[in-house]
């Protein structure tokens, strides 16, 4: 290699490292951008929040500084933790066995066409249905305790996971599934290779869905069933006037539910970046 080429070359590398400091710098700059502003509108929004929570009556609503001294209050007691921990515990569970069920359910009935027609009928016709109607009869059939509270879960996450899933699969090209075969492929390969790969954006959509959905079970259930979790903390607190120790749980679902979202999403970009890709501008 002569001279001139190694010059060109070394050259072409500094142009290269150059060219990613500045993007890794613009990604920097956004990033403080994006929780510089994040921040500003949280103190901007605790701010209004304590100015009018300080001039209503406190049997309405409460101030953030209020709420944060029942938090402690309720931290120190261990009535939180408590009800903290039978809340996550029925929704891990619940949750649980609506992804073990929904996702190879669905995958089956967008695969085989007799399983379509055999249940599509039934799908559509339950997620029409307002679940919040159905939660009296399911505790008519399981009782007050935790199993209800755990179908109750389930059928609230069941439909969004199930149908996303659906989706994603039917929405393979039938034009990879032909080439798969051809190839020799069987059905298990074409499955793991073509079928789930499509499928995943889909999916992960699904549980981003199904959280929240979840999350809207747990809570309902609670209000309805046995005398625990942090619904039960919502419904006494509520009826005794505490306000401020009512908001407490509140804040906690939806601090829980940003996380899981968050997960979920993070999820989604390890499983299928090409998909994150692709909806960048």
């Amino acid at each position: 290699m002569t001279a001139g080429a190694s010059e060109l070359h070394l050259a072409a590398d500094a142009k290269r490292a150059a060219n990613r400091e500045r993007i890794r710098r613009a990604r920097t700059r956004r990033r403080l951008t994006m929780w510089g502003v994040r921040l500003a509108s949280l103190a901007i929004v605790l701010g209004v929040w304590q100015w009018y929570g300080s001039s209503v009556n406190p049997i309405l609503f409460a101030p953030p500084t209020k709420i944060a001294h029942a938090f402690g209050t309720l931290v120190a007691d261990g009535t939180l933790g408590r009800a903290l921990v039978q809340s996550l515990t029925v929704f891990g569970i619940g949750m649980g066995a609506a992804i073990v069920v929904a996702i190879p359910l669905a995958l089956v009935w967008a695969r085989y066409q007799i399983v379509d027609w055999a249940i599509q009928g039934y799908v559509n016709a339950l997620y029409a249905t307002p679940l919040v109607a159905l939660v009296p009869l399911l505790i008519l059939w399981f009782g007050f305790g935790v199993e209800a509270k755990v179908i109750i879960i389930f059928s609230f996450a069941l439909f969004p996971l199930l149908i996303n899933t659906y989706q994603g699969a039917r929405s393979v090209d039938r034009g990879l599934v032909e080439v798969a075969e051809s190839f020799g492929c069987g059905e298990l390969a074409t499955w793991r290779h073509v079928i789930l790969p499509s499928a995943v954006p889909f999916i992960t959509a699904g549980l981003n869905l199904a959280v929240g959905r979840a999350l809207v079970g747990m809570i309902i259930a609670e209000f309805y069933t046995s005398a625990s979790g942090l619904g039960y903390l919502v419904i006494s607190n509520g009826n005794t006037f505490q306000t401020a120790k009512m908001f407490v749980p509140i804040l906690v679902v939806m601090a829980l539910g940003v996380f899981l979202l968050g997960v979920t999403r993070t999820l989604k970009r390890k499983a299928s970046p090409w998909s994150e890709q692709e909806g960048r501008l």
